[in-house]
């Protein structure tokens, strides 16, 4: 860097001499009458050397930032480029996003299991209890915990989970929670259809397990393994791969550099890091919980019913109709808790209007269109369903391996497409899978030009339950980012979110809980409140039903894509 200094100084110096004798130049033949020829050129060998003077002043900065930063040429004119600024703002935002979340956490310890709270002492009871009950009226539930002693509780943070339901007529809702943080809990009901209408009040971890859990997923990387295979002469070989790898041995780094994810595996002895090919996973024998801790998660203390003896309530019509709105669903709208609720199997927001949509008009709204199905295996439950709508549907055999391969259904005739992919790691699967070809989901979504035509749907979560908060966070945040990229250069492309759903009660609490998904649910909401992005809380969908499956039934399935027609075909008619 001295040898360029020293170089830049010389210039400027010669640079000025020659400037000074070309203006004294100037100004003597100006005096000449016969000189004129001689100043022209003497003003031109001055814009000469002031344009070489200036390039030669770009090239030395140049030199000496990049040998300070080492910043290839190609890289200044790349969307590529990622400054330090840009790093730690997206840093931070994930670290406020995570304090938030943890402010919401309880954070207790408890000496023994009759310490914490207890579903069978804690109390419920209906305020101001009426003998008559119509559909629109709203009811409150007061629960006041107590422990295992019949001590009562001083402090909130239990994860309850609370609805109404009608069997008999395919219906419920789920009910909005309020924290009072001293023990008690206000559950708000209100009542959608007439009938006998049945009330839950689940105490799905005590304060104390909740605290546990959020203190465990957050500790390490230890829980789960990835096994990457390797292509290899003469034989493939398989290495330990993950987010963090705690050994000497050299590894193999796949580094996302703008978006700060890393993934790493073991290298294996003489084999290249561009031959993994296919990876799998694996639960380790491993726990951060104490033994203590995981007696909070034995199966009969998990998703308790409080205060048994509150049964049900008769609701009448009362000539009033189900309080929803008219406005048909569109982006940007955001649900409120309840989001909406099922009668007779169907859902209905209260938000906004879900159109119900069959044969002809499910064709007709998606011809020409290119649906991208970016996600989860609860996504590719929406690409088996799709041919029950269009029967002209067929799959395109993309020559992958196993269940969790790319897939696309095509319709030639109708200009039509629909591709389903998975959200790059983590993918939690005992089934082996391609890595290449689908990358992380902020890169898959950049590789979408967009326009009228295209509709991407994302849903992410189950798989991420396993790890620290903030792989999911980072990834989320990644994902707004490339939304709002696709909306600059395609700002009709549609966005849809489709929320995690609820899953039924895993033994393997500690990985697997509801709780981690609920946290991650909240995540989502706050990401994307303010984006050009339409919502399907499958969430809600799934706690009214208490489907209580990682892979909802067909009945869910069927009224999510209700929800994503509804968001995508009300600008078309059946005579356009």
């Amino acid at each position: 860097m001295e040898t360029c200094e020293i170089t830049l100084r010389k210039c400027i110096h010669r640079s000025s001499v020659e400037f000074t004798n070309l203006t004294m130049a100037m100004y003597s033949t100006q005096r000449d009458v016969n000189g004129v020829m001689f100043l022209f050129c003497a003003k031109r060998k001055l814009v000469v050397l002031l344009a070489l003077l200036t390039a030669h002043l770009f090239l030395i900065s140049f030199s000496i930032h990049r040998g300070l930063f080492k910043f290839p040429l190609y890289r200044l004119f790349s969307p590529e480029t990622s400054t330090s600024t840009n790093k730690t703002e997206a840093e931070q935002e994930i670290k406020e996003l995570f304090y938030r979340l943890d402010q919401r956490i309880p954070h207790v310890t408890f000496t023994h299991m009759n310490y914490t709270t207890s579903a069978q002492r804690s109390k419920a009871n209906i305020q101001n209890p009426k003998h008559v009950y119509c559909i629109g009226d709203n009811i409150t539930v007061q629960i006041d915990m107590y422990d295992h002693l019949g001590k009562r509780k001083t402090y909130g943070g239990d994860l309850l989970r609370v609805r109404i339901f009608s069997p008999g007529l395919n219906a419920g809702a789920s009910g909005k929670i309020e924290d009072l943080n001293n023990g008690t809990y206000l559950i708000h009901f209100t009542l959608f259809w007439a009938g006998k209408v049945y009330l839950s009040l689940q105490l799905y971890h005590p304060s104390e397990g909740v605290s546990a859990l959020w203190r465990a997923r957050n500790q390490g990387f230890e829980n789960v393994y990835f096994l990457g295979t390797f292509t290899g002469r003469p034989e493939d070989i398989e290495t330990e791969c993950g987010f963090s790898m705690d050994t000497k041995k050299q590894l193999c780094k796949y580094e996302d550099s703008r978006d700060l994810e890393n993934f790493y595996c073991v290298k294996p002895h003489n084999v290249s890091c561009a031959a993994f090919a296919y990876m799998r996973s694996n639960n380790r024998n491993h726990s951060y919980l104490s033994s203590l801790e995981k007696d909070l998660f034995d199966r009969s203390n998990v998703a308790v019913e409080i205060g048994k003896s509150l049964k049900s309530v008769i609701v009448w019509s009362c000539n009033n109709t189900t309080p929803t709105s008219k406005e048909a669903c569109q982006s940007r709208m955001r649900p409120g808790v309840p989001s909406g609720f099922f009668y007779q199997d169907v859902w209905h927001p209260l938000l906004c209007k879900m159109s119900r949509f069959k044969g002809a008009e499910v064709t007709h709204c998606l011809q020409e269109r290119t649906i991208h199905l970016m996600g989860d295996s609860t996504l590719r439950q929406w690409i088996y369903y799709f041919p029950k709508l269009v029967k002209t549907l067929k799959f395109f055999n993309l020559h992958g391996i196993g269940i969790h391969q790319k897939k696309m259904a095509v319709d030639i005739d109708r200009n039509l497409q629909i591709i389903w992919s998975r959200h790059g790691h983590p993918y939690v699967t005992y089934y082996m899978y391609r890595v290449k070809g689908e990358a992380y989901l902020p890169r898959q979504i950049d590789g979408i030009s967009g326009g009228p035509y295209t509709i991407v749907v994302i849903t992410l979560g189950q798989h991420f339950r396993l790890f620290p908060i903030e792989v999911f966070l980072r990834r989320v945040v990644n994902i707004r980012k490339a939304i709002e990229r696709l909306h600059i250069r395609s700002p009709t492309t549609k966005v849809i979110i489709k929320s995690e759903n609820t899953r039924e009660l895993h033994p393997d609490i500690e990985r697997f809980s509801d709780f981690h998904g609920y946290v991650q649910y909240l995540a989502v909401n706050e990401i994307f409140q303010d984006l050009n992005v339409a919502i399907i809380d499958a969430w809600d969908m799934t706690t009214a039903l208490a489907t209580d499956n990682a892979h909802p039934p067909e009945n869910i399935i069927a009224n999510q894509i209700d929800m994503f027609l509804t968001f995508i075909c009300q600008d078309r008619s059946l005579t356009e």
